[in-house]
């Protein structure tokens, strides 16, 4: 017998199977759609029951109530199965596994049967006209309901009506009579029609679902994209913000800790630039596996772009933070094989803890990056804590940022002047301009702290020009042999403007180009020689003279006096400074001079700040000397006197000394 079935279920599949693709989330739908509804199949087990047991009471026989007895026990136990089955998916969610179709379909069938074996042994056994009508009514409604609420199973309705349709038949046609036969007639016809609704609901079932996929899965494709990151997988900074809120809205207290750990690798632009944007594309990919694996379960990772990522680790204080970032460090510390190259990367991170760090998740987020940028400024691949002080010096910075790009429109600017003395004639050849600034609430500025917020913001070129003009004029009103010398930053070396800003300066004040002395460091040779040469070529082409500051201090010294053409060497101060105890600073000090000399350049030595410094500085052969102990930055007016009295014939340095000191 159940060999029989399975041969039946497997040609009714054949037949009947739908002839469009069905997907596995759409057959999931169907197996579930037909246990979608336990209650119809309660109800249709106790009618069924309730009349079979009322047609085998009347009819009075054996073999009537067994069947009856049967019809009530598995329509009962399909209704339990159904219960039993909705119970599973509340408890497990998950695609229905493929035993409980199979299930349906045996139960569905046997049920059938045993409906279609009642109509038949009811029109065969009893002659009773009013139990007739009770059977095959009873079969027929039954067919009826099926090609609906079977729809999903073509082979499933098709098969319950053959089971049930099919003996009725037979027994209308053995029952004899003009109308018995036709109606059997009539019922055999009626397996064709109701195969034919069932498959018609069965496509308009299967085209809706399947849209309803469709929709599904475009909607989880969008929000995969919405929240993930294309090429990591990782969560994307939308999805991290939105973690973060969550986080923070849903905690049990304000005390519970939460790290925010913001990492960068280090000289990624490197690889980038080198190796090209698909070896680095894959490269990130490598390293997001690795910080997933590194975090194991204890958080969650985010590209925030780049090559940034933020990892958001709930319940984790300072030590697990701690503990985290090496354990990222570690992971990342094995070599990287890449497209056949053999990479090895760093990382710095910043931390930041709630509460103590921030409140909500942007101040968190802001503090992590304020740790990162320590962590980088203190060398790269280390992590940093965030501490308030940083928050301070943002403040600052920001506050003399903004306070910066009105100090030109509102005179806040000034220019001193440090005087440059020949140690051979005590008078002033040079004058170097130096910045000033008063802020109307803070004060004096230090130019060490506000001309590096002038470079970071693209301030450092009007004030360089502003520097220029200023200077060029005030120039003009001491005599010719003393030039001025402005300081210019190695960002403007970048620009085009640098020439067109001195010519302007020197047409607008009058001044002649000799009298101008432009100081560079060392620094504008790290990048880009070739752009710098012709930078400083067409500086000397105006006719101005070219100065190397802080000589010693840089990378390249030697290479720089090799390649290009300087008028003066300033030698740093780090090297006077020492020159009274240290003997390696008189070396280097008597080395330089005499290589100026060799080249027929002029020198001077910085930072002159004792006698004995002077002293020595004569001696080896500096032409010009730079000091506090000669003179400090002054403003214009103080300059003006001190240029009369430098001209009174003084030739003794220590007399140029004792009349500072008097004046």
């Amino acid at each position: 017998m159940s060999r029989f079935i399975r041969h039946l279920s497997a040609v009714l599949r054949a037949r009947f199977a739908p002839r469009t693709q069905q997907s596995a989330e759409v057959q999931d739908s169907l197996v579930k759609a037909l246990y979608a509804s336990p209650a119809s199949l309660l109800s249709g087990a106790i009618s069924g029951g309730s009349l079979s047991i009322v047609i085998a009471w009347q009819a009075a026989a054996m073999p009537m109530n067994i069947i009856a007895g049967l019809v009530l026990l598995v329509g009962i136990s399909r209704s339990i199965s159904a219960v039993y089955f909705q119970r599973q998916l509340a408890h497990k969610d998950g695609p229905a596994r493929p035993i409980w179709g199979i299930a349906y379909e045996m139960g569905a069938w046997i049920y059938a049967a045993l409906l279609g074996l009642q109509a038949l042994a009811t029109l065969v056994i009893t002659k009773d006209a009013t139990l007739h009508v009770l059977a095959v009514g009873m079969v027929a409604s039954y067919a009826g309901g099926i090609s609906g609420r079977n729809a999903g199973r073509v082979h499933v309705a098709v098969g319950q009506t053959c089971f049930t349709m099919l003996p009725t038949s037979i027994g209308l046609i053995i029952a004899g009579g003009l109308g018995y036969v036709i109606l059997g007639i009539l019922c055999f016809l009626m397996i064709f029609a109701m195969a034919e609704i069932t498959k018609t609901t069965h496509r308009i079932v299967l085209e809706a679902l399947q849209g309803k996929h469709e929709k599904t899965n475009l909607a989880i494709k969008f929000e995969r994209l919405a929240r993930f990151d294309s090429l990591t997988g990782v969560e994307n900074r939308m999805a991290m913000h939105m973690r973060l809120r969550d986080l923070f809205e849903h905690r049990m207290s304000d005390r519970d800790e939460m790290a925010v750990l913001w990492m960068d690798l280090d000289r990624f632009k490197e690889i980038n630039d080198t190796l090209g944007h698909i070896v680095g594309d894959q490269l990130l990919c490598q390293v997001a596996e690795r910080l997933t694996r590194a975090l194991d379960s204890r958080g969650h990772v985010a590209r925030f772009g780049g090559d940034e990522f933020v990892l958001i680790c709930p319940g984790a204080g300072r030590f697990q933070a701690e503990t985290i970032a090496a354990d990222i460090a570690r992971v990342l510390g094995g070599d990287f094989e890449v497209g056949g190259h053999h990479l090895t990367v760093t990382a710095s991170m910043g931390i930041a803890i709630a509460p103590e760090d921030g409140c909500d998740g942007d101040e968190l987020l802001q503090h992590a990056d304020l740790a990162l940028y320590k962590a980088k400024h203190a060398g790269r691949n280390r992590h940093a804590r965030f501490d308030w002080s940083m928050k301070e010096r943002q403040n600052r910075t920001y506050d003399l940022e903004t306070g910066l790009r009105g100090a030109l429109a509102n005179g806040e600017l000034q220019l001193h002047y440090q005087p440059i003395f020949d140690t051979e004639t005590g008078r002033i050849t040079i004058c170097e301009a130096l910045m000033r600034w008063q802020h109307p609430e803070l004060g004096w500025i230090s130019p060490a702290e506000f001309i590096p917020i002038a470079e970071s913001s693209a301030l450092i070129e009007p004030m360089t020009n502003w520097a220029l003009e200023r200077a060029c004029r005030d120039a003009m009103l001491w005599h010719e042999d003393i030039r001025v010398a402005v300081n210019i930053s190695p960002a403007l070396i970048k620009t085009d403007g640098l020439p067109r800003s001195v010519i302007s300066a020197l047409l607008g004040s009058g001044l002649k180009a000799r009298r101008l002395e432009l100081e560079v460091t060392e620094s504008i040779f790290l990048e880009d020689d070739r752009r710098t040469h012709l930078i400083l070529g067409e500086l000397r082409r105006i006719g101005l003279r070219l100065a190397l500051d802080d000589f010693g201090t840089g990378y390249s010294s030697l290479g720089s006096l090799r390649t290009h053409e300087f008028d003066t060497i300033k030698v740093d101060q780090s090297f006077m400074r020492g020159v009274d105890e240290n003997p390696r600073d008189r070396a280097i000090a008597q080395s330089v001079a005499h290589l100026a000399r060799a080249l027929d350049v002029e020198t001077v030595a910085e930072g002159i700040e004792t006698e004995e410094q002077l002293r020595y500085a004569r001696e080896i052969g500096f032409t010009n000397v730079q000091g506090f102990v000669l003179s400090r930055p002054i403003p214009l007016e103080e300059l003006l006197v001190l240029i009369r009295q430098s001209r009174a014939d003084v030739v003794d340095m220590a007399a140029v000394i004792r009349q500072r000191r008097l004046a």
